[in-house]
C-alpha cells in the first residue's frame, strides 16, 4: 500500500462517454460499455453496518463461503444501533464482531471507532477516487462523489466479501449543470434538496447524476458529499462530481490507495440535461412524505416544531456542526423544541465532537453517539402527532419513523433557526421574508417619552395609551399604521427619557 500523503493518478480517456460508462468499462476489463449493458465488475470496498452486514453474514455461510476475497477491501461499520439499544442490537453487533474477528478485516469500526459510513470511510481514505464500490445500504456506497458506487441488498453484498465481483446494468446519465455559487447559509443541502423538487423521487430512476459546471469549484466537499448521498432520494443509481482541484487536495494525504481520475468526454451523450443558478438558491425544505415535496424555509414559518436532529449521512461534518453552531451561539433552543446533534465519528480530528458539538451542548442542544438513527427513526421520537426537522437524507417517510410522525428535511442552518423559534424558520432571518405594506422610519434616540407622552401616562387604558403613540413627532402615524406595518427605529431607540 503507497503511503499517505503520496499523489497517484492516471488520466483515462474513452471517446463519447460520461464518468460512468469508464468507471465500469475499467472494472469490467471491457474496451467500452454503453448505458444498459449487463456486466460483472470487480470492487474495490464491499460495505456493511450492523443492521445490514449479519444478514449478508447469513448469507455467506448459506453460500458455503470460507474466506473473503480481500481483508483490506472489506468494511463493516457498527454505526445504527450502536452503542446498542437492546439485547436483538447487541446480538447483530455480536455477529458483526466475531465475523471480523474470523476472517480478520481491518476496516472493522465497532464502538469508540465507528461513525457513520457514508462519512467515515472518506475520511479515512479507505475510499478513492476511480473506485467501484457496494454499500449494503440505501443511499450510494461512500465513493460515489468521484467514483461508481451504489447501494445493495445483504444477498450481494455477501457475494461480494466471497468473489470482489457485482453485476451492475450500465446507468445512462443526466447533465447537471451548476452555474454561479452559493451564498451562506445555503448548502450543498439545500442544492440537492431544490435538485430533487424539480425532477422528484423517481427523476434519475437507475441514471447517474453527473454535476458539472463552472459553479462545481465554488461547491465544498462538504457541500459535494451531501448532494452525492442524497442522490438515491431522487431515484439515482450514481451521483459523481469531476475529479478537480477541490477534490485532489482533499485526496492527498488521505488517500490510502492510488486513485484514478476519470474525465467525461465534450461529446459524451446525457439522457437529459439541468441547468441549476446557485445564486438563486434560498434555503429549502422538504416536506413530508416524499423529498421531492420542497419548499422555500420562509414559506413554513406557522408549521410547529417539536424536535431538531442535526447530523447523521448527509450533514454531520464538523462544518455543519459549526453552521448550526454559529446560528445557535448566545442564545437558547426553544423550550418545547428538542434538539440533538450527532457527529459523523467518534473521535476524530475531523468530527464535530471535537470543536462544535460541546459549544452546541450550552444552547440545550444534546450530542448522541448514534449518527444515523435519526435516517431510520430508530431512537429519537417517541411522543405522538410531533413535527421534527432534520438533515438525514432518508427520514422524509413518516413510515421511517412513526405512522404518526411528520418529518421535514432542512440544512444543518435551516434545523438551527427553526430549534431558535420552535418553527420552520429561513435561517437568513427577518431579511428572507417579504412584506408588502408601509414601513415607519424614525431616527436615533427616540426615548419613551416620544414614543408615549408622558402627559398620558395618567390612565390604564391601553386603547388610549396607543391612540397617542408618536404623535410629538408624527401626528398621524396613529391613523395610518395598520396591524402588520414594520417600524424602524435608530440608534438607542426606546431609551430613556431626560
Amino acid at each position: 500500500m503507497p503511503p499517505r500523503g503520496q499523489e497517484h493518478k492516471t488520466e483515462v480517456h474513452n471517446h463519447g462517454h460520461d464518468h460512468d460508462p469508464k468507471i465500469l468499462a475499467a472494472h469490467s476489463g471491457e474496451a467500452a460499455v454503453t448505458a444498459g449493458q449487463l456486466i460483472n465488475a470487480k470492487l474495490d470496498v464491499v460495505l456493511g453496518n450492523d443492521i445490514t452486514t449479519p444478514v449478508a453474514i447469513n448469507e455467506f455461510n448459506k453460500a458455503g463461503f470460507d474466506s473473503v476475497f480481500d481483508k483490506t477491501r472489506v468494511n463493516i461499520v457498527l454505526d445504527h444501533f450502536v452503542p446498542n439499544k437492546d439485547i436483538k442490537s447487541a446480538a447483530q453487533s455480536k455477529q458483526c464482531r466475531e465475523f471480523a474477528d474470523k476472517y480478520d478485516i481491518l476496516n472493522f469500526f465497532d464502538v469508540g471507532r465507528m461513525g457513520v459510513e457514508h462519512a467515515l470511510l472518506p475520511e479515512q481514505g479507505i475510499v478513492t477516487a476511480g473506485d467501484c464500490i457496494i454499500g449494503a445500504d440505501s443511499p450510494p456506497a461512500p465513493t460515489a462523489r468521484w467514483g461508481f458506487s451504489t447501494g445493495v441488498g445483504s444477498t450481494d453484498m455477501a457475494a461480494g466479501m466471497a468473489k470482489g465481483m457485482a453485476w451492475f446494468k450500465v446507468p445512462a446519465a443526466i447533465k447537471v449543470e451548476l452555474k454561479g455559487q452559493l451564498h451562506k447559509p445555503v448548502t450543498g443541502k439545500d442544492v440537492i434538496l431544490h435538485l430533487i423538487g424539480e425532477i422528484g423521487v423517481s427523476g434519475a430512476l437507475y441514471k447517474s447524476l453527473e454535476f458539472v459546471g463552472e459553479g462545481v469549484k465554488a461547491l465544498t466537499m462538504e457541500d459535494r458529499l451531501c448532494i452525492c448521498n442524497m442522490a438515491i432520494e431522487a431515484g439515482a443509481k450514481n451521483g459523481i462530481f469531476p475529479v478537480d482541484e477541490v477534490t485532489e487536495a482533499y485526496l492527498k494525504g488521505r488517500s490510502q490507495r492510488p486513485w484514478v481520475k476519470y474525465e467525461a468526454d465534450p461529446d459524451a451523450e446525457y439522457e437529459r440535461s439541468i441547468v441549476i443558478d446557485l445564486d438563486a438558491l434560498e434555503p429549502t425544505v422538504s416536506y413530508p412524505h416524499l423529498p421531492e415535496n420542497t419548499h422555500l424555509a420562509k414559506e413554513g414559518k406557522d408549521i410547529k416544531i417539536d424536535q431538531i436532529v442535526i447530523g447523521s449521512c448527509t450533514n454531520g461534518r464538523i462544518e455543519d456542526m459549526e453552521a448550526a453552531y454559529e446560528i445557535l451561539k448566545g442564545k437558547h433552543i426553544a423550550r418545547a423544541c428538542a434538539a440533538s446533534s450527532s457527529p459523523p465519528r467518534w473521535p476524530s480530528t475531523r468530527s464535530a465532537s471535537c470543536a462544535a458539538t460541546p459549544r452546541l451542548s450550552s444552547t440545550r442542544a444534546a450530542s448522541s453517539p448514534r449518527p444515523p438513527a435519526a435516517c431510520l427513526g430508530a431512537t429519537w421520537v417517541s411522543w405522538r402527532r410531533a413535527s421534527a426537522v432534520s438533515p438525514p437524507p432518508t427520514a422524509t417517510s413518516s413510515a421511517a419513523w412513526a405512522t404518526w410522525i411528520e418529518v421535514y428535511l432542512a440544512s444543518p442552518a435551516t434545523a438551527a433557526a427553526s430549534a431558535l423559534t420552535g418553527y420552520i424558520t429561513d435561517p437568513r432571518g427577518g431579511l428572507s421574508y417579504e412584506r408588502k405594506g408601509p414601513v415607519f422610519k424614525y431616527g436615533d434616540n427616540i426615548d419613551t417619552d416620544v414614543i408615549i407622552p408622558a402627559r398620558y401616562l395618567n390612565t390604564q387604558s391601553a386603547a388610549e395609551l396607543a391612540s397617542h403613540c408618536m404623535e410629538d413627532i408624527d401626528k398621524t402615524f396613529v391613523t395610518r399604521v395598520k396591524a402588520g406595518d414594520i417600524m424602524v427605529g435608530g440608534e438607542n431607540f426606546g431609551c430613556g427619557s431626560p
